[in-house]
């Protein structure tokens, strides 16, 4: 049961540290605490846990124009961050983990505002019809956080210029565009800032939970840690990944998901493979590359291999086995 939350802001917007800090007290928290943390990051494409780079964003244009590309810990599809939006995460441990009530934190915030949010799906919440906040979740060992977007007033025009789309995608929604499927809170209440945003959020968690909000400052940290934390998220091996090419390469969109497999294969079995996706279940899908290597391309091998994984999911697997098994 919980019985302390925290609210803690980022006091910059390099997207490495932002990221580095949030890591931090995912590390930490404790049994019965929540953690809320706000951040901003400037010109910033932030990709999922297992996306392929180059085929989500538009790299040298967004770093001609001195922005940053950073990969998250979560799945889901890449993002763009300015000054006009606010991200939130919620941190806790498994047994405190209330994505339900983390979420109406959210949508009480926004509504206090005078703006009429709603839930709309597995993660998106929207304002008339409007996507105007994304949501990922990410777990390690019993440490949880939900994290997501809140666009107050973000510049659109760069969202074409940046983001790459895949068709299979768009289609999905029933848009065009990324900038399309998306609103500013502005557009609701045009004089509202960021800060005001802040302010109703950490109202909306004390109220939630019915708790005091206590504050978190920044200088009671680990310096040395978060330092070690932005070298690994602003490592290029991180950020860009393995993207080689492999002889065959199979993309398919299935109810969870974009998933794009490459592989090549040898006497029947597989001898590499990389695997891309939007997908929600981040570490699952990142171990699926490893557990096909050395696999025979054969149905009942690969599911007994993937079944095996943890965070194995049946709809998951199957989908997977049948991209994988598709004739050229």
């Amino acid at each position: 049961m919980l019985h302390r939350l925290y609210a803690i802001a980022a006091e910059g917007t390099d997207p490495y540290e932002n990221l580095a800090l949030e890591a931090y007290l995912l590390e930490r928290v404790q049994p019965g605490e929540c953690i809320l943390y706000l951040w901003q990051n400037q010109r910033t494409v932030v990709i999922g846990r297992n996306q392929h780079a180059s085929n989500e964003c538009r790299i040298q244009a967004l770093e001609a124009d001195g922005g940053h590309l950073v990969r998250r810990l979560s799945g889901g599809g890449a993002v763009y961050h300015d000054l006009g939006n606010l991200n939130f995460t919620f941190l806790t441990v498994r047994r405190d983990y209330d994505v339900a009530r983390q979420t109406e934190t959210i949508l009480q915030a926004v509504r206090a505002l005078g703006i009429p949010a709603e839930k709309n799906g597995r993660n998106d919440l929207t304002a008339a019809g409007g996507k105007f906040s994304g949501h990922a979740y990410y777990q390690t060992g019993e440490q949880c956080y939900h994290h997501g977007t809140l666009m107050v007033s973000v510049d659109l025009s760069p969202l074409a210029a940046y983001l790459q789309v895949s068709p299979l995608k768009l289609e999905a929604k029933g848009v065009k565009s990324v900038r399309a499927r998306v609103v500013n809170l502005t557009q609701f209440r045009p004089e509202l800032t960021v800060a005001q945003l802040r302010q109703a959020l950490v109202e909306a968690f004390g109220r939630v939970y019915g708790l005091p909000v206590h504050p978190l400052r920044t200088d009671q940290l680990d310096a040395q840690a978060l330092a070690r934390g932005r070298a690994r998220f602003a490592d290029p091996a991180w950020v860009y990944g393995d993207s080689r090419p492999l002889a065959v390469s199979r993309e398919a969109r299935f109810t969870w998901g974009l998933l794009r497999l490459d592989y090549s294969q040898a006497e029947g079995s597989i001898t590499q493979a990389a695997l891309w996706s939007d997908g929600l279940e981040a570490d699952f899908l990142s171990q699926v590359p490893g557990a096909l290597q050395g696999c025979p391309r054969q149905p009942a091998a690969v599911r007994a291999r993937l079944m095996a994984l943890k965070g194995a999911e049946r709809t998951l697997v199957e989908d997977i086995l049948t991209l994988l098994m598709e004739e050229a």
